[in-house]
């Protein structure tokens, strides 16, 4: 399998890339890792990966796809990292779009969105938060996903923390508001983690899979998806 990551060095990229090339969730991958600096080339080739040098947030579906051709699967994992609306909504919208038209356009079948557990229509954010321009950015581009004949999971985990792994997770609803008082937290190494099972997982094929910490091996809460 030949998997791309884009925004490989992100903080859970960073994490997934080594899972993947390594075979420490399954067999070896091919990983290809997408940066958009020529300073970050080394620090993806130390993670085991492939560097592809693409600044996704200019670059054309032509220019992605290019990247893509090859490939088996990819995993969008980028993000502008807040503070900046408009440029919010060219990566975390406009990017993330060109780079589903691009995987179908290079024949890719599998695609993994990295979103996150508000991203829904009733995620509550008002548009006077300074979150609002993610949170709308997100479920635009989750939504155009879904509208592809892509092969699409989208991945909604909780608050992402630095706590080490545990291998488990708990679901929660597909659909909805997340429960008043409900503790979404879950470490970006277990993201990682539920990124590399879902890429070998059939049954997340076409859904919105919502997680945080929880009791059930990762793989077997993947398998038995309501």
């Amino acid at each position: 399998m030949k998997v791309v990551v884009i925004g490989a060095l992100g903080k859970v990229a960073r994490q997934l890339v080594p899972l993947l090339a390594d075979g420490g969730t399954g067999p070896v991958v091919d990983v290809v890792g997408v940066v958009r600096k020529p300073e970050q080339v080394d620090r993806v080739a130390d993670l085991g990966a492939e560097p592809a040098l693409l600044d996704v947030e200019h670059a054309s579906t032509e220019e992605i796809a290019a990247v893509l051709a090859g490939a088996d699967a990819v995993v969008w994992s980028a993000g502008a990292g807040g503070g900046d609306p408009q440029r919010t909504y060219a990566v975390d919208r406009d990017a993330a779009i060109r780079s589903m038209d691009a995987a179908a356009s290079a024949g890719v079948r599998r695609y993994v969105m990295v979103s996150w557990v508000g991203s829904t229509p009733e995620h509550g954010v008002p548009q006077s938060a300074g979150f609002f321009a993610y949170a709308d950015a997100k479920l635009a581009a989750d939504d155009h996903l879904r509208t592809t004949g892509l092969d699409w999971t989208i991945l909604g985990p909780g608050t992402l923390t630095d706590e080490p792994p545990t291998g488990r997770i708990a679901l929660l609803p597909e659909t909805g508001a997340v429960p008043s008082g409900t503790d979404t937290s879950v470490p970006r190494a277990d993201v990682a983690q539920v990124v590399a099972a879902t890429l070998r997982e059939p049954a997340t094929v076409g859904r919105f899979v919502r997680f945080s910490s929880g009791d059930t091996a990762i793989p077997a809460a993947l398998r038995n998806l309501d």
